[in-house]
């Protein structure tokens, strides 16, 4: 089987299922968000210096497959018939868990916390904020096809989920959190 097919060169692309819609429609938007949150994930995943943390985010990009099979084939029975099946409410309360105890190990937040500090940590703050982008755009599809509700909850708790791994990536490395301070008087 060859990579290319030339049947996108004209601007459209198949869904699963055989429905061909414009690359630019809010389905493709949505699973190709997520698409780019996977890989941006592994970059964060090969930045960390964590066994722990790597092994975390090849289960969480597990997950984003999932989820984008889930995007790209809009029909249920479809979807039942060929097993694929999105991330569930269990997914999301195993996130709140991985929230909880990474989140024993740092000092409560008392400021907004400025995007850097160690390799690891940055790459999460960016797969944090492309992980907001993917939730936007599956939000937006949601609004005119019906979706999946856990697919906007399991965004929303795993941008969360890598606000912490940042930050517990500082930690790890010897580095505070860069706070953010207002400019104020100037």
């Amino acid at each position: 089987m060859k990579v290319y097919t030339r049947r996108g060169d004209a601007g459209e692309t198949d869904l699963f299922g055989g429905e061909r819609v414009g690359k630019d429609h809010l389905r493709v938007e949505a699973y190709g968000a997520v698409d780019e949150l996977n890989a941006t994930l592994g970059v964060a995943g090969a930045a960390s210096g964590s066994p722990e943390i790597r092994s975390l985010v090849e289960t969480l990009q597990a997950r984003l497959f999932d989820l984008g099979a889930q995007l790209a084939t809009p029909d249920p029975a479809r979807r039942a018939k060929s097993g694929i099946a999105g991330p569930g409410a269990e997914d999301v309360d195993e996130l709140e868990r991985r929230i909880d105890a990474f989140e024993a190990e740092l000092e409560p937040l008392r400021r907004f916390v400025l995007p850097g500090g160690s390799a690891g940590a940055a790459a999460f703050h960016l797969a944090r904020t492309v992980c907001r982008r993917a939730e936007r755009r599956v939000v937006a599809l949601g609004r005119r096809e019906p979706l999946e509700p856990v697919a906007v909850r399991f965004l929303n708790r795993l941008s969360d989920l890598l606000f912490v791994l940042a930050r517990v990536e500082n930690r790890r490395e010897g580095r505070g959190d860069v706070e953010w301070s207002p400019r104020a008087g100037e």
